[in-house]
Order: C-alpha cells, then sequence, then structure tokens
C-alpha cells in the first residue's frame, strides 16, 4: 500500500503537531511530497525539518484555515509548488473545554469556523486539483466525540465533529462522478500536546482502554493512509474508528 504513495502530492492541515503530525510523518514514509499546513509559521517550521530530515520531502506553508481565503491560499501555493494536489487530509481543528452554560458566540464561531468551515472550504479549494488528479482522496479527521459519544464541556467540538460526518457523506454523493472519494477517521484517545494539556492521569486513562493503551498519532496516519491508497479506491463516505476498542464498551 505504501508504495502508492510515491511521489503524490499530499497537503495535510494542522500537520505541525499531534494527529496531524502523525499523519504527515506515515505518508512522508511511504515517498509521499507532504505539505504541512498551521497557524504558527515558527512551530510549522520546526516540524517541517524534522520529518524531513530523514530525506523526505516536507514543506511547511503557514495558513489559518478559519478564513475561506486562505484555504484558497493554501491550494493554489501547493499547485504552484507541487504541480498537484492528489490527496487533502483535512485534520485541522482545535477542541478547548467550556461548559454550555459559560459558552459565548465566540467560542462556539472559534470551534466551528475552524473545525467545520475550515475542513468544507480546504476541500472546495483544492477540488479542481483533485479532480485533475485523477485518484484524489480526501481523508477527514473526526473524531468519537460527537459521533459516537459525548464528553461534557465540549458542546461545541462535539457538534463540529458530528457536523463534519455529514459533511463527509453529501460530498462523498457530491464527487462520486469526478472521481474523488471522501472519507474519514474518528480518533479515540491520542497522544498529543492537547491532551497533556487537560491534565489527565494517562495512565488511569489507558488502563480504561480495552487495548490497554493511548493511540499514537501515526495510528492515525496509518488509516488515512489507507484510504489514500489506490487499495481503498471503491471506499467513498466511510468512516473508521480507531479508538483502541472504547467504543465498544457499553
Amino acid at each position: 500500500m505504501a508504495s502508492t504513495m510515491e511521489g503524490r502530492s499530499v497537503i495535510v492541515t494542522g500537520g505541525s503537531r499531534g494527529i496531524g503530525y502523525g499523519i504527515a510523518e506515515v505518508f512522508a514514509d511511504a515517498g509521499a511530497h507532504v505539505t504541512i499546513v498551521g497557524r504558527d509559521p515558527q512551530v510549522g517550521a520546526q516540524a517541517a525539518a524534522r520529518l524531513s530530515s530523514d530525506g523526505a520531502s516536507v514543506t511547511f506553508l503557514a495558513a489559518d484555515l478559519a478564513e475561506p481565503a486562505e484555504c484558497a491560499r493554501m491550494a493554489e501555493a501547493v499547485l504552484t509548488r507541487r504541480g498537484a494536489v492528489d490527496v487533502l487530509c483535512a485534520n485541522a481543528g482545535m477542541f478547548v473545554s467550556k461548559r454550555l452554560a459559560d459558552m459565548s458566540e465566540a467560542d462556539y464561531d472559534e470551534t466551528m469556523d475552524l473545525n467545520m468551515k475550515g475542513c468544507l472550504f480546504s476541500v472546495q479549494a483544492c477540488l479542481p486539483a483533485l479532480v485533475a488528479s485523477g485518484r484524489g482522496r480526501v481523508v477527514v479527521t473526526s473524531s468519537i466525540t460527537g459521533p459516537i459519544t459525548g464528553v461534557a464541556g465540549w458542546t461545541h467540538y462535539g457538534a463540529s465533529k458530528a457536523a463534519q460526518l455529514g459533511f463527509v457523506r453529501a460530498a462523498a454523493m457530491e464527487l462520486a462522478s469526478q472521481g474523488v472519494t471522501v472519507n474519514a477517521v474518528l480518533p479515540g484517545t491520542i497522544h498529543s500536546e492537547g491532551l497533556q494539556r487537560l491534565g489527565m492521569d494517562l495512565d488511569e486513562v489507558a488502563s480504561a482502554i480495552p487495548l490497554k493503551r493511548i493511540g499514537d498519532p501515526r495510528d492515525i496516519g496509518h488509516a488515512a493512509l489507507f484510504f489514500a491508497s489506490d487499495e481503498a479506491g471503491y471506499i467513498t463516505g466511510q468512516t473508521l474508528v480507531v479508538d483502541g476498542g472504547v467504543t465498544l464498551i457499553e
């Protein structure tokens, strides 16, 4: 499967850290030309340098994908630099805990603008190149939180992640005739900076997972790589839960 990524142009939004970094690493290891996109130029440049230190083809592009114009600029820049966009991993997102009683419109808008609007307009911006590729792939990073489970304090986040799945299914129908597939990966608990900020006892968290470990960002990367591969060319509008078995617990 990895050989099918050789030389392909892959965008990973939110690829500077966490799950996005793991996705970028997996695609780079598979021989893709990877562009990671993020808001922080310093963090992004450092991430690209680490990912390309062994000769992999990884570059960084700074963009705030909560703005549709920035999504368009991203697509244009990658097309100019790489000559193609074969895969878009729409991973950029945020989660900030906020109780419903305390939530402001600004809190809601900030989360929805990046998680949902950024996803939709990133796909829109890349669509002409994905169609021209002849093997265009969109892989959305959703979550088990919202579509399957709920977490107190994450009503806005859960809503954004559930909305992404509605988008995936409709977009898959709309783009199928143009040869572009659209699928989603639903991570469970994954090692990331965001998880560390929550201040949980990670050993206790791991003990509650059937596989007895917290996921690695590369676990999500491997799922995304499958959806992007030629072998998954007849799969669209689908979701893949990668959670160590958490959602099997009653």
